[in-house]
């Protein structure tokens, strides 16, 4: 049996998403092993983030800084926002590198089973953004759930007076995929999104 200690880390590494008890065993084991390679480095790294850890008031990006890396980023295009739901979403398409714009975390997403009304997400402050001006096109990057696309239109209504052009992600076949494994909602959005063969 492990100490308490070790136990105690085996739990909390056994609580991140997808790490099971049996994955948690073995990083700590890992750690355990390697402590000065890898536990010390890792120490030294959660411990840095957590005395620098903050929220982005422009946009609720994740950060060590306020504004975040992104908002202070001059070679941005500041006329160019994407509004996606979480931080997650933010970072997988900024690892992308194709959006050269910037971003709005909501923290969340419009939802009636769940009670989260719309002053639960940062809709106002980004209807304030875009109000302020300096902003040509707002791109929805919404997840394509039904929570998603309701959030989308949400959205859509709120910024609909205001002069800025809306986009949203496409949303349909991926690249490679074959029809007989996709499922009815991804081809009935394949179809109502097709356009012209060029």
């Amino acid at each position: 049996m492990a100490s308490p200690e070790i136990e105690t880390l085996t739990q909390a590494l056994s609580k991140l998403p997808g790490l099971g008890p049996r994955s948690a065993r073995r990083a700590v084991l890992h750690l355990l092993k390697k402590r000065e390679a890898a536990m010390a480095p890792l120490l030294r790294a959660l411990e840095a983030v957590n005395e620098k850890l903050t929220s982005c008031r422009a946009c609720g990006n994740v950060d060590t800084s306020d504004p975040c890396s992104i908002c202070n980023d001059s070679r941005r295009d500041a006329r160019m926002l994407c509004v996606v739901e979480e931080v997650a979403d933010l970072w997988a398409l900024d690892r992308s590198r194709l959006f050269p714009g910037r971003y709005h975390v909501l923290g969340g997403r419009l939802s009636a089973l769940d009670g989260i009304r719309p002053e639960d997400l940062s809709i106002d402050l980004l209807v304030g953004r875009v109000a302020a001006g300096g902003i040509d096109e707002v791109v929805l990057a919404m997840n394509a759930t039904l929570e998603g696309q309701t959030t989308a239109h949400y959205i859509a209504d709120r910024l609909e007076k205001l002069p800025v052009r809306l986009t949203q992600l496409a949303h349909g076949l991926p690249v490679g995929g074959e029809l007989d494994y996709l499922d009815e909602g991804t081809l009935a959005q394949a179809l109502r999104a097709r356009r012209p063969v060029a």
